[in-house]
């Protein structure tokens, strides 16, 4: 582990491909002598696919390919993209968004990586000259959000940073650095692009958020070249025809520019529709001068004629970040997508294929295991639109299954004891119909109002009884945002935005509201009669079904709650950002709060869930799993820690799948021997929760 940048450095170095067979027959035989407890390891099971940010390829071996993505994270392909493994983890956090990625071609061990942070102003710069075994970040550049990064052609050594706050320069190959723009100069910031001439280190172009600029002196004095580029365009990417550099292509918000003069004057190209101008990035194939890519937020873009027109050549709805062709044979191409991972094509763009396999930078919110097939599971993912949704996996094959979500964002999954599949969404409720192969949302709200009588006196002056009216029933349709749902026997249960929901007709129609006059509840939960609901800061008990429901008062101090579970033994458990919360009942609605620890995070204990005979749970920036054998008494993390961030678990067929909140799922398959325990010595893996839901 590096301490100074806290990367991990346990991983091995990248080798060459004539080391590669005889490395891993050396491998095969040497694990065949290491027995199978010892084996037992976290490893990416997916969704695959997800935010793809930057790619490339080692000069010397160009099948070995980096892909920089979201939270930090760096993935290596080792066979030209056709699969993934995670290479490292760079910077303290997972807020990083991996813009560039650069390999020196003379030393391809050194790495160069730069990205952004997606909470601040922030990012790094990172280096490795080891092939990943290790990491470090200049001084001069830590914590600066660099949006752009190049290495000059000439002469590898120079390397150029564009940053939020100017622009800088390494000669010695990113150990040193020096600000070669102005600083505090009212035009001369926010970077976002950069290029530099392929025979002359010393003239540079950098786009800002505002428009294009050169120098042709290493920075001692600048140029604006906006000329035939509309004001105030963003300037998303820069290149140079290798064949003749004073040919300049410029991206930008407002299009794609070509200038024949070094800069002097642009002109618009043609063929780019006007919606999809923000065209993020420019590619050049290396074998023929007159193609160009475009990546641009509504798909990939080609010219064949030197830019004269452009033609689009994949779906509408892909948003590119990156193109790679290889250098070896320009069909070979590599886009990197928002949401939708990696694509392939191996005829210069004619069809692509998804090329995801091992790369996930998946936001899972629920898991739910698929009690009809032993290998299968339902994954809910957010923040990828029509990418995302819903996902099935069968022996370790996923397939998409968001039909009818229309891009939702999925909040929580939740299966019926007969097997029906719903989701909470930000678009309201849906249900899967298995027939016909999608969702259906789930909408009619019935909202109960009494009827106000006025009282009948008799012929003696007396007020009569009378029978009470029924209530009035007023109709209406909830599409609002729903964040967690329990599908259990008797009722159905959706802590919403309009309260808590249930429903006795299995989703036929929903009834409740908002509880003491709060009506966002962000989660739910239910066994046998008693339920519990919770919004941020409060807590709701049911002892009867949801009929009546009662405000539990928490201890002083708790400032967030982020869920709550009611457990076979009618426990209430709350996890909160105080840590997790017992409540012990002394009587149908009384009882007494314990702040659980014993094991357990003192802080941000996010979820916490019973699996069979046992608890789990997960805490915020704790890279790992926590189970307790005693309903809650003690808790030991499991061995060995996941590589990040846990935010929940699920069991099926024997085997642990543990949720992120970066990274999709991860797998750690069963566990053979004396140490095969999730928390606790000579114990199996957990059973798979049986009780109906």
């Amino acid at each position: 582990m590096c301490a100074r940048c806290g990367h991990s450095s346990a991983r091995r170095v990248a080798v060459r491909i004539p080391e590669l067979k005889g490395l891993r027959a050396l491998i095969c035989a040497l694990l065949l002598l290491i027995p199978a407890s010892a084996l037992a390891q976290w490893r990416t099971f997916g969704p695959y696919g997800g935010n793809a940010r930057a790619l490339a390829y080692d000069p010397a071996y160009p099948d070995h390919i980096l892909l920089g993505s979201g939270a930090g994270s760096l993935y290596e392909s080792i066979d030209g993209g056709r699969h993934w493994s995670h290479f490292a983890h760079l910077g303290p956090n997972e807020d990083l968004m991996l813009e560039s990625v650069a390999f020196d071609p003379l030393h391809p061990s050194t790495i160069y990586v730069a990205g952004w942070s997606v909470s601040g102003s922030g990012g790094s710069f990172f280096v490795t000259r080891d092939g990943g075994v290790s990491w470090s970040e200049p001084e001069a550049l830590k914590g600066k959000s660099i949006q752009a990064l190049a290495l000059a052609p000439s002469d590898p050594r120079i390397l150029i940073a564009g940053a939020l706050d100017g622009l800088f320069r390494s000669i010695d190959s990113g150990a040193n650095w020096e600000r070669i723009s102005p600083e505090g100069h009212h035009d001369l910031k926010n970077f976002e692009s950069v290029a530099v001439d392929p025979h002359n280190p010393n003239i540079i172009y950098a786009g800002t958020w505002h428009l294009p600029w050169k120098t042709d002196d290493g920075g001692e004095t600048w140029t604006s070249i906006s000329q035939g580029v509309i004001d105030d365009s963003d300037v998303f990417s820069i290149i140079l025809d290798y064949s003749k550099p004073e040919t300049v292509y410029a991206s930008a918000c407002s299009g794609i520019y070509k200038s024949d003069d070094g800069g002097q004057l642009f002109h618009r190209v043609e063929g780019i529709p006007g919606t999809a101008r923000r065209t993020r990035v420019l590619q050049q194939d290396p074998a023929d001068a007159n193609i160009v890519y475009a990546g641009t937020t509504e798909g990939l873009f080609k010219t064949g004629d030197g830019g004269k027109s452009f033609q689009r050549i994949t779906p509408p709805d892909f948003i590119l970040n990156d193109v790679l062709v290889d250098p070896r044979d320009s069909r070979r191409l590599l886009i990197a997508t928002d949401r939708g991972g990696v694509y392939a094509s191996d005829n210069a763009g004619e069809s692509f294929e998804s090329s995801n396999d091992g790369f996930s930078a998946r936001r899972i919110t629920s898991l739910v295991a698929d009690p009809t097939d032993p290998t299968g599971l339902y994954a809910g993912v957010v923040n990828d639109k029509e990418f995302g949704g819903v996902f099935h996996a069968h022996d370790g094959t996923w397939t998409q299954m968001s039909q009818g979500l229309d891009g939702s964002d999925v909040f929580d999954l939740s299966e019926s004891r007969t097997g029906q599949l719903g989701a909470a969404t930000n678009h309201g409720l849906f249900f899967f119909d298995a027939k016909a192969g999608s969702w259906q949302p789930s909408r009619k709200l019935r909202l109960l109002k009494s009827v106000p009588q006025n009282l009948v006196r008799g012929k003696n002056g007396k007020i009569e009884p009378f029978k009470p009216l029924p209530p009035k029933v007023s109709q209406l349709f909830f599409v609002g945002r729903a964040f967690a749902l329990e599908l259990r026997n008797r009722r159905w249960y959706a802590a919403t935005e309009a309260g808590v929901l249930h429903s006795d007709d299995q989703g036929a129609s929903w009834s409740g509201g908002a509880l003491d006059g709060e009506t966002t509840m962000r989660s739910v939960s239910a066994h046998d009669r008693v339920v519990a609901a919770a919004s941020v800061h409060d807590v709701w008990y049911s002892p009867n079904f949801g009929q009546t429901w009662r405000r539990q008062l928490l201890p002083a101090g708790v400032t967030r709650v982020y869920s709550v579970t009611v457990t076979s033994d009618d426990a209430l458990w709350v996890a909160t950002r105080e840590g997790a919360l017992r409540w012990h009942r002394r009587s149908l609605d009384e009882g007494t709060w314990e702040h659980v620890e014993n094991g357990l995070p003192t802080r941000d204990v996010t979820w916490v869930r019973e699996q069979g005979m046992r608890l789990l749970a997960a805490a915020d920036d704790f890279r790992n799993l926590y189970v307790s054998h005693d309903q809650g008494k003690s808790w030991k993390p499991c061995d060995p820690a996941a590589p990040f961030d846990a935010t929940g678990a699920v069991l099926q067929g024997g085997n642990l799948y543990l949720t992120t909140r970066n990274h999709g799922v991860l797998l750690r398959e069963p566990e053979l021997g004396a140490n095969a325990s999730c928390g606790e010595p000579g114990s199996t893996l957990i059973k798979p929760d049986t009780e109906a839901r």
